[in-house]
């Protein structure tokens, strides 16, 4: 994507330049929003706000980051770069020093500097807010400014999150991890941030909970997206430049009788090589796996030293429901991946069906309906949509979800 020619002052963040805002400026990370959502509710008429932005703004649709999961993707949106240089390529992966499986929360596992963290110390005043805690410490990694989750908003300190009595400020109760209210909860923080101390730019990301268990344009998912459509008219109202992406898309996985499409790939290994002789990480898990019981259309495999990658390769494509089974070079070029932290193979299921590890070691019982989930490069789609009207966009070049603080900053100021 261009970037801007100007000679107004910038920030230049791993490689790419930002000019600093005129306009207050808001990036939204809306948690599994499948570009559906969106058609089905301003098609119902239960967006009116985003039905003007999509007439009057800016319309596009963008590819994530595969894994097409939260943390890798929220990092890339705000480092304006893939994994490959960043290095968040999961919410969960193997650390080979240790010899563990760990959570890829800890800013520890970051590899570049966030745009966050570069227009806070350009003297930028800086805000973030993010559903879920798991985000906070990565987002706000060296940020100078307000950083804080809905899930822990009782908990803010100046000292921690540069801001505290969230509750009082928001006027909302702290709401349940497993609810629409989680994500209500950043938005009406957005506002009310936006009222009180006019950050100059302020980043929202949200969770998918809803969008795990609703459909496009069901009750479920349209009274989410009325929701959020009402909260982003006041910012709008207050001058905000918005730009609106996802971090990823979602995808029903079941069988035709409504029962989850799982391959269990760790059986599977375990059937050709003996127990526990592979191993399979799904870098999907995450603490909270009520709504997707840890699984996701995509896993990364590391094999025992003696078997050979590409023979391994050969044999698991012909597995019914796998759409791409590639060696870690493959991958890592494909998918701009770091090539240390994706195993010896990393494997993509179809559209409708997800991978597991063994069958004994998920819980599925508390699926209250049936699964949706994400992972895979049919989850990769997401809208890229800003509410100001900009031309002169390369229509030759790809459009990504981390050019979202692009749009903002270089072309719709």
């Amino acid at each position: 994507m261009n970037t801007s020619t100007s000679t107004a002052p910038a920030v230049t963040v791993n490689g790419r330049s930002y000019a600093l805002p005129k306009h207050p400026t808001v990036v939204v990370c809306v948690d599994g929003c499948e570009p559906d959502y969106l058609a089905q509710a301003v098609a119902g008429g239960q967006m009116p706000w985003l039905k003007s932005t999509l007439a009057n703004g800016t319309a596009l649709v963008a590819d994530c980051v595969v894994p097409s999961f939260t943390n890798p993707n929220n990092l890339s949106i705000v480092t304006g770069v893939p994994p490959s240089v960043h290095g968040i390529c999961g919410n969960y992966l193997y650390d080979t020093a240790s010899g563990t499986e760990v959570m890829m929360n800890d800013p520890k596992w970051l590899r570049a500097p966030t745009l966050l963290a570069a227009l806070a110390d350009a003297g930028k005043s800086v805000a973030v807010v993010t559903a879920k805690d798991k985000l906070r410490a990565m987002l706000g990694h060296q940020m100078k400014g307000i950083c804080f989750s809905s899930e822990k908003a009782d908990q803010t300190t100046l000292a921690v999150n540069g801001i505290e009595d969230v509750l009082a400020l928001v006027g909302q109760p702290l709401p349940s991890v497993y609810s629409a209210d989680l994500s209500e909860f950043v938005f009406a923080a957005g506002v009310k941030l936006m009222q009180k101390f006019k950050p100059d730019v302020m980043y929202l990301s949200t969770t998918d909970y809803i969008q795990h268990k609703h459909a496009p344009g069901t009750p479920g998912a349209n009274a989410f997206y009325t929701m959020m459509d009402g909260y982003l008219r006041q910012l709008d109202a207050m001058g905000c430049v918005i730009a609106l992406t996802a971090d990823h898309g979602m995808n029903a996985k079941t069988a035709m009788d409504g029962t989850p499409e799982v391959i269990y790939l760790q059986d599977w290994f375990d059937a050709w090589l003996g127990a526990a002789k592979a191993r399979v990480i799904l870098p999907i898990t995450d603490p909270y796996v009520v709504h997707h019981g840890a699984l996701g259309s995509y896993a990364t495999v590391y094999l025992p030293s003696e078997v050979n990658v590409l023979d391994a390769c050969a044999r698991l494509q012909k597995v019914l429901g796998l759409e791409l089974v590639l060696t870690r070079e493959q991958a890592a070029a494909r998918f701009e991946l770091p090539p240390d932290r994706i195993g010896d193979m990393v494997v993509v299921s179809e559209r409708s069906t997800v991978i597991g590890t063994s069958a004994a070691r998920h819980d599925l019982s508390a699926l209250e309906v049936p699964l949706r989930s994400h992972g895979g490069v049919s989850e990769q789609r997401v809208p890229l949509i800003v509410n100001r009207r900009i031309t002169g966009l390369d229509a030759a070049k790809r459009l990504r979800n981390f050019d979202a603080f692009d749009l903002a900053l270089n072309h719709a100021q």
